[in-house]
């Protein structure tokens, strides 16, 4: 997104316990990755015209400093560590240290148009963070039903337990995602819209509420990319190759497709649409991504437009 007037790159390493930054050719540093050594850098950066921040996504450690550099009025551009890193590759720059990542990092603001971030919904925010427990309960209940087929006597009822608590753990987030959502007007509008269309149940319009905030503000074939779910081309010369869905928001995904096998039962729309592409030749699993890429279009056109209608 082009400013109005030139701005200054400032790469940011960000690390659990400390920050490294690049202001300048000559200029760098570092500071603690707490909230006085988060106001030093903010302090230093306002002294510049028109600051721009570019650092990396780093497992949820850029939450904090991301939130504070924009309640600023500093602008941040977040961006995926592999572009950065596929940009050292393309520079021939194999060594890799935190201030080294901080210069390549102002460089790479410098050559690339990003995308500037935007301050977080808090309810967004909360909802996201409900939703990562109740997948990593999911998660350790998978592991632990697998332990328990080859469990002896003792270790079963230990196994079993656990599992007892799990479950209890995720009616729990469960209620409390619900509670939520219907204490949010704007959310319990948006759920409730998004759940119109048969095959979309709370969770799922809970994961795009929380993962996708761009839903019904950019058009549909840039959510689809978003969400990882648009095929690339992958041709050279004459030789056509089979297109392939990559990168995108994987917690939005997998909910996703669970949710496009039950559309294709129960949605006649989409299961007309599945079963078309099926009498094509398709293989159920790319036949599976067009439906979910079908959904998610539908769905970012009911955010986006009040009036727009199912058919029925």
């Amino acid at each position: 997104m082009p400013a109005q007037s030139p701005s200054e790159y400032i790469g940011l390493d960000i690390a659990a316990v400390q920050l490294d930054y690049c202001i300048g050719e000559k200029e760098e540093g570092s500071c603690e990755n707490r909230p006085e050594g988060r106001q030093s850098l903010i302090k230093r950066l306002k002294k510049l015209a028109h600051p721009r921040v570019v650092c990396e996504a780093s497992g949820g450690y850029e939450k904090a400093v991301v939130a504070e550099l924009l309640a600023a009025g500093i602008e941040v551009c977040v961006v995926q560590p592999g572009r950065v890193r596929a940009f050292a590759y393309a520079e021939g720059l194999l060594a890799k240290t935190d201030r080294i990542d901080a210069r390549l990092l102002r460089r790479f603001g410098q050559k690339m148009t990003l995308r500037l971030a935007e301050p977080a919904d808090p309810a967004a925010a909360t909802l996201r963070e409900l939703l990562e427990h109740r997948r990593q309960l999911t998660e350790q209940i998978s592991e632990v039903e697998g332990r328990l087929h080859l469990a002896g006597p003792t270790l079963a009822k230990l196994l079993q337990e656990q599992l007892t608590f799990l479950r209890q753990q995720i009616d729990t987030v469960e209620q409390m995602i619900r509670e939520h959502i219907d204490q949010d007007p704007d959310l319990r509008k948006k759920a409730e819209r998004l759940q119109e269309m048969k095959g979309v149940g709370p969770v799922l319009a809970a994961t795009l509420l929380a993962y996708v905030p761009e839903l019904g503000k950019i058009d549909s074939a840039k959510v689809s990319a978003l969400v990882g779910v648009a095929p690339h081309p992958d041709d050279s010369g004459t030789t056509p190759k089979p297109r392939h869905v990559r990168g995108g928001r994987a917690q939005v995904r997998h909910v996703l497709y669970m949710a496009a096998i039950t559309a294709t039962r129960f949605n006649p729309i989409l299961a007309n649409f599945y079963r078309r592409l099926k009498a094509r030749g398709k293989p159920a699993k790319v036949c599976f991504v067009a439906v979910m890429r079908k959904m998610l279009c539908v769905l970012n056109r009911m955010i986006e437009n009040p009036n727009f209608a199912l058919a029925q």
